[in-house]
């Protein structure tokens, strides 16, 4: 029956409409019917050339249009989609495209990737290789938060969070689903934000690029399949139009690029960026605005847990160890970038991981490193076409590549995310300039002060035109994603720190011995030995001194370190240098301050630099 059926559509002019369809292509590579793909020629040319056009026209019409039994999508069988998504979802939004992937498994969006974006390979990890295109890292002068009445006198406005009226964010929402709509392809993913139940937020991601999608998949909070079908309406929703520039003439736009915020209408439209950090911080701003308003500190800050149930929090700018201090085998990780302190203990926001690749290697970083496998995703990293083998000292894409997995790709990792009261404390900073110790004990207004200046530095070759270091400084080691004022986390910080005594420290990752380019970055070795030394309770048991200036306390000896290293004056050539270069960033944090100090009580003012 089948050999007839061919050699019927071949003789009756229609055969230009139906090879496409898979059964016959395959029965005219058996060699038995190549006899056919002859006959099948002649009768074609015959329809076309023997003055009956319109004969072949009506036949090719004729198989063309859709029948009863025909379903309106025919995609090949090598074509990776599936029809799961609810497409109502996102009519109610005005997006009409049909091709919807919803909570695609790893393996599609691999190959979504592979087929349909620039850049994209499979690595000799098993890991997905993804490029974020003009733009590598997050963009936050362009960040805009909507002024509502509901909001406007919670929001501390400013350099950081930028007005933005609400009819630029209805343009810039109707600009996101206008690009939306013209993809053939899309892609959403619905997850939460907090591990703790009583706390969690619902977030619903609309992207065109599958990396995009694969990105929060591990980032996000994974929702079962049960919580999955009963998600309902998301509490908010991200329109990731990155690949379609801003209009700059729209009032209040300054770029082609936009991450706007909108808490009235509860959703965040990104434009003019593919730089997938954008997403994950966009949630992180949400959750620094709704968690303290319920007396919920949210920090930018890594945690961990001891066998005995103690708790770990480490604040720290990028850069200064906060992933890789956490990341430590003798104690199972929370999670290395976002969490929350509530009144029944801490939670991580996020459910994976997103770490920095430079010049990472199994011997410095081995958790991080083997967490590189098949469901990661690395970012802008240079890797060798033939061997997929990452170079990652490469630079010349960025020097900010990245690498996303999930939380339980860590194994000692503690799911779900959630742990006690902190018994400890550490603040981390990259001192460049050299002067800091590698470790002090804070007092209640030194943890106050120095978590409010958030102090690290940028060194020379990171920027264009930084020839010196350079001391950043970011409020609550946080800056760009705080909502409140920093005066409110601070509160809450202390209220929390003193109701469950933990203990504080300030810890230096950055320069000994001297300034960066004469001195050398503490090693890795000592701060784990410090870490430990904390953990452990042996660095509490120690004597301490005072460091002059910055009036710090510093141990005279720690457990696996060198002891003239924990005085940083000791470790320089010249004492004249040390004091001269202390002078300069004790005078940085006293003028960055001058802005806090309204509303700050006497004790935190008191605990400055001389």
């Amino acid at each position: 029956r089948c050999w007839l059926k061919i050699l019927a559509l071949s003789t009756s002019g229609t055969w230009l409409a139906v090879t496409s369809s898979p059964w016959l292509v395959m029965a005219l590579r058996i060699p038995s019917l190549r006899f056919l793909r002859k006959a099948a020629s002649k009768s074609q040319h015959r329809a076309l050339h023997a003055g009956r056009p319109w004969l072949a026209r009506e036949k090719i019409g004729d198989a063309l249009k859709v029948t009863t039994t025909q379903a309106p999508h025919a995609f090949p069988d090598g074509h990776y989609f599936f029809e799961d998504a609810d497409l109502q979802m996102l009519e109610e939004l005005g997006i009409h495209t049909e091709v919807v992937q919803h909570n695609a498994s790893p393996g599609t969006l691999y190959n979504e990737a592979l087929f349909y974006e620039k850049g994209s390979a499979i690595l000799s990890t098993g890991a997905l290789a993804a490029f974020s295109g003009q733009k590598t890292g997050r963009s936050p002068l362009d960040k805009r938060i909507v002024e509502d009445p509901n909001t406007k006198d919670d929001i501390w406005w400013g350099p950081v969070n930028i007005k933005l009226g609400a009819s630029t964010f209805r343009i810039n929402r109707e600009r996101a689903i206008d690009y939306l709509n013209t993809r053939e392809r899309l892609y959403v993913f619905d997850g939460f934000a907090g591990w703790d139940p009583n706390y969690r937020y619902k977030i619903r991601i609309i992207t065109s690029r599958a990396y995009h999608a694969l990105f929060m998949h591990n980032m996000l909070i994974r929702p079962t399949d049960e919580e999955l079908a009963n998600f309902g309406e998301p509490d908010y929703t991200i329109y990731n139009a990155g690949a379609f520039p801003a209009n700059r003439a729209t009032d209040g736009m300054t770029s082609g690029t936009s991450v706007s915020l909108n808490f009235e209408s509860k959703e965040v439209v990104i434009l003019g960026t593919e730089y997938a950090g954008e997403m994950k911080k966009g949630v992180f701003t949400i959750m620094n605005y709704l968690l303290p308003k319920r007396g919920i500190l949210s920090m930018h800050a890594s945690a961990n847990e001891g066998k005995s149930g103690d708790v770990t929090i480490f604040f720290g700018l990028s850069g200064t160890g906060k992933t890789t201090l956490s990341a430590d085998p003798e104690r199972a990780l929370i999670g290395d970038d976002e969490h929350a302190w509530t009144d029944d203990g801490v939670f991580n926001i996020e459910g994976g991981c997103y770490a920095k690749a430079i010049g990472l290697t199994r011997e410095k970083e081995p958790e991080i490193f083997d967490a590189i496998r098949f469901g990661s995703l690395l970012e802008n990293v240079v890797f060798d076409k033939r061997s997929g083998d990452v170079d990652y000292d490469d630079t010349s894409i960025t020097e900010n590549t990245r690498v996303s997995y999930p939380l339980d790709f860590i194994p000692n990792a503690k799911l779900p995310a959630i742990g006690g009261h902190p018994q400890n404390i550490v603040m981390l900073t990259c001192d460049a300039f050299g002067v800091l110790p590698p470790v002090s004990k804070l007092s209640a207004a030194q943890a106050m002060y120095h978590f409010i200046s958030g102090y690290t530095a940028k060194v020379a070759g990171t920027e264009m035109g930084v020839t010196e270091p350079t001391a950043t400084f970011s409020a609550c080691f946080g800056a760009p994603f705080m909502v409140w004022h920093p005066a409110k986390y601070a509160e809450l910080l202390a209220e929390k720190m003193a109701h469950h005594s933990a203990d504080a420290w300030l810890i230096n990752t950055g320069w000994t011995g001297g300034a960066h380019g004469e001195g050398h970055r503490m090693s890795l070795k000592d701060t784990r030995a410090i870490i430990d030394a904390i953990h452990s309770g042996e660095l509490a048991k120690v004597e301490y001194e005072n460091i002059p200036m910055f009036n710090l306390q510093v141990p005279k000896s720690c457990p696996g370190v060198d002891p003239k290293i924990l005085t940083p004056s000791k470790t320089w050539a010249s004492q004249a240098a040390y004091e001269e270069t202390a002078a300069k960033l004790a005078k940085l944090f006293k003028d960055n301050f001058k802005k806090y100090e309204e509303g700050c009580s006497a004790d935190i003012l008191n605990a400055s630099p001389e």
